[in-house]
């Protein structure tokens, strides 16, 4: 349910807040734009104190020597925080002040942000997903969001729309998961369906070895292709987003049919050859957003 919150709730901070959550956002990507200078102005700075609450959120369960308690303690105050907002009360910290304004100004969903906390308490407590339906109910919630923040920045409502923006977000998603295999291993998690895995034989050993022997190959190529039909199912939305919001989601699309393409060149040897996009793949992103229109 959207909250229309009083525009006087959220307490004045200062004017260098909205450039360092700028430099936050742009900073922290890799592979798919934030904030970018593509899209509108009145659009770059709520979408930037968006992507810095969920990259701080993100850390507090990713980053430092910090044990599951205190990660999920500081992630019940930034729900705290959250519902303070709801309350139509004034946050106490500076960037969640500066995300209260923008909820107001924009009339943006807080239990959409609340969704995102609930994921990345998940990532403290839930290092496996059983098969992959949990693992999409884990996008709706780390991913989905995301996208309906910014269809609401955009006045937004049709449920055809949403639908199209989930499936683009829940694939990207997938995507993030099948680049990041190692990575998320050395953090205790794996992000593919178990059930999958005992399908093609492919034990955890074998993850933890960077081994691709056996049907790795196989595995990775269900992965990639599913991660493609989803992709390809929501990309409609880029061509029905206004001007520069629809430029910069084509960009997003095309950011994600890249690295699908890098992947599957790879045979799927994410250990070796981890995913980046290059200035090259760039232009072509741009070339490919700019001819679509």
């Amino acid at each position: 349910m959207r909250n229309s919150l009083s525009t006087q709730s959220a307490s004045q901070y200062p004017q260098n807040t909205d450039q360092e959550s700028l430099a936050i956002a742009r900073s922290h990507y890799e592979n798919f734009p934030v904030a970018s200078i593509i899209l509108p102005r009145r659009l770059r700075i709520p979408i930037a104190h968006i992507y810095r609450f969920a990259r701080v959120a993100d850390d507090i369960a990713d980053e430092g020597d910090n044990t599951p308690e205190q990660r999920l303690k500081a992630l019940k105050q930034l729900r705290e925080e959250l519902a303070r907002i709801r309350d139509h009360k004034p946050a106490h910290t500076e960037m969640m002040q500066a995300l209260q304004q923008q909820i107001e100004r924009h009339d943006l969903s807080v239990s959409l942000l609340e969704d995102l906390l609930d994921a990345f308490s998940q990532d403290v407590t839930q290092q496996r997903y059983e098969n992959f339906a949990e693992l999409m109910q884990y996008c709706r919630k780390s991913a989905n969001p995301i996208g309906r923040l910014l269809l609401q920045l955009n006045k937004i409502e049709d449920s055809h729309l949403i639908g199209l923006s989930d499936a683009i977000c829940s694939a990207l998603q997938l995507i993030n998961f099948l680049q990041d295999i190692a990575i998320d291993y050395q953090k205790q998690r794996i992000y593919l369906p178990q059930d999958e895995l005992k399908r093609f034989n492919i034990s955890e050993q074998q993850i933890a070895q960077g081994d691709t022997g056996g049907a790795w190959q196989l595995m990775m190529d269900f992965q990639i292709k599913r991660a493609t039909r989803l992709l390809q199912s929501g990309a409609p939305l880029a061509l029905k987003l206004p001007g520069r919001m629809g430029l910069e989601m084509r960009m997003i699309v095309a950011g994600g049919e890249r690295i699908l393409k890098q992947l599957h060149e790879a045979r799927g040897d994410v250990f070796q050859h981890r995913p980046k996009l290059t200035t090259k793949d760039w232009l072509i992103m741009i070339y490919r957003a700019v001819r679509k229109k």
